[in-house]
């Protein structure tokens, strides 16, 4: 018994149906009414923990990675765009677009997390990447989002610099995978299930409902 439903959420920023996920979770818990009974975690996860600093373009990145084609490309575009809008976030894919690496982003992540500004942060990240064209490689540009959310440039710059965090996050990296995360987004619930994919709002409403149910009141 406890008075919160722990959610910890895996997922990366350049993971597109980790957004789609989380808009359906969001919705499942508004839904309920569970706001305040809900304590949610963001876990890192790099979809590519090798991609260089210059990144890859976007359609060379899938095709190389999964064989799709310009036309399974603008498919998969399409789709996760609808999905997308359905649930009030934009997608905004660009010819040229391209994946980046995330590690720095996570750091960033772990220290919001301490200081109460997770989902904030993650929320900007998601933009900032698939709506407004930006590289959240970059430390400048990462810098520029944690100041909206109330992490000043120092604060950011003692991150990038943190060896011991860096261990911290790679260390939580491998040991979600130890436990069996292959894909993202993976939703874990209270530690000891989980549901991996973009589930459907109503998935996460009736495993929502049946671990509210046991919530002391």
């Amino acid at each position: 018994m406890s008075e919160k439903i722990k959610l910890d959420i895996i997922s990366d920023v350049v993971c597109p149906w980790c957004i789609v996920g989380y808009t359906h979770l969001a919705a499942a818990i508004a839904e309920l009414g569970l706001q305040d009974k809900v304590e949610i975690e963001w876990q890192p996860f790099e979809l590519n923990p090798d991609m260089p600093a210059e990144g890859e373009e976007l359609r060379a990145h899938v095709a190389r990675k999964y064989g799709s084609s310009k036309a399974d490309s603008d498919r998969a575009r399409e789709t996760i765009t609808q999905a997308g809008a359905e649930y009030g976030f934009n997608f905004n894919y660009f010819d040229g677009m391209k994946i980046v690496n995330t590690f720095d982003a996570h750091l960033l992540l772990d220290y919001a997390h301490q200081i109460g500004k997770q989902t904030e942060l993650k929320m900007r990240l998601f933009s900032a990447f698939f709506t407004e064209h930006k590289d959240v490689s970059d430390r400048k540009v990462l810098i520029k989002e944690a100041e909206t959310v109330g992490i000043n440039e120092a604060q950011s710059q003692a991150v990038f610099a943190d060896e011991a965090l860096k261990s911290r996050v790679k260390t939580s990296i491998s040991q979600w995978q130890q436990m069996g995360v292959t894909g993202v987004p993976t939703v874990v619930f209270n530690r000891k299930s989980a549901l991996t994919g973009a589930q459907p709002q109503e998935t996460f409403k009736q495993v929502l409902q049946e671990l509210s149910a046991s919530l002391t009141v």
